[in-house]
């Protein structure tokens, strides 16, 4: 492994479809590297949570905009326990349901959450790098628009596959087959939409999990991380 250069105030962006590893990954880096850790698909599954428990169509794109600045979102950033509330009420269980699972795409689809939210993670990943604490930050637009100029840029996937078997095996349902629709149809959507689309970049690193463990993967991306510290100390 290259030599470890400080890691104060980096920003690690990684993105990637659901059930690639990214979330067990971005965790494993930031504990490792005594970093923040930052799920932005937890916003918007907590912004698709209080939009459903309000009542709002998030089939209805103009309806979603209206409302999208009145729930008040905090994210905790700690790795090993990372938090989310809305409205000052811990939602870390009800945003994995799959009522919100299967409305997370349409409400990210609108512009409006997408403005708002990127600038609450701007703001959040700004916090870290002020506090010379450093941050790992994933999702589907990070490498993108998020935070482009990250020094480590990264782009989890695997094969829907192994995707599908993980996510299965997490949300403990014996049908991979079912599960493995619902991921390709999510990719579908997250890929296909008009504003900040799931994609890959020509300057961000691609790296396929399908045949590897967990620790493996986070070792791989701690020596990316660790060699753009040391690339930035020299």
């Amino acid at each position: 492994m290259s030599g470890q250069g400080s890691t104060e105030g980096i920003v690690i962006a990684i993105d990637g479809p659901s059930g690639s590893g990214k979330s067990s990954t971005s965790k494993g880096v930031a504990r490792a590297r005594g970093l923040r850790y930052l799920d932005t698909g937890a916003m918007y599954r907590a912004l698709t949570w209080w939009m459903l428990d309000n009542g709002v169509d998030v089939h209805d794109s103009a309806a979603v905009a209206a409302a999208v600045g009145r729930p008040v979102i905090e994210m905790g950033t700690d790795p090993a326990a990372p938090t989310v509330s809305v409205d000052g009420r811990d939602v870390a269980v009800e945003i994995r349901t799959k009522e919100v699972t299967g409305s997370v795409s349409a409400v990210s689809a609108v512009p409006r959450a997408r403005e708002l939210l990127v600038s609450a993670q701007r703001e959040i990943i700004d916090a870290a790098r002020r506090e010379c604490a450093g941050i790992v930050v994933e999702g589907r637009d990070i490498t993108t628009v998020v935070a482009p100029d990250a020094p480590v840029k990264l782009f989890i996937t695997a094969s829907a596959e192994a995707r599908a078997q993980r996510r299965s095996k997490e949300i403990r349902t014996g049908d991979v087959a079912g599960t493995q629709a619902a991921l390709e149809l999510r990719d579908k959507l997250d890929s296909s939409r008009a504003h900040s689309p799931l994609t890959l970049t020509s300057d961000t690193a691609e790296l396929d999990t399908t045949g590897l463990d967990l620790d493996e993967v986070v070792a791989l991306v701690v020596e990316l991380v660790d060699e753009a510290a040391a690339a930035a100390r020299a």
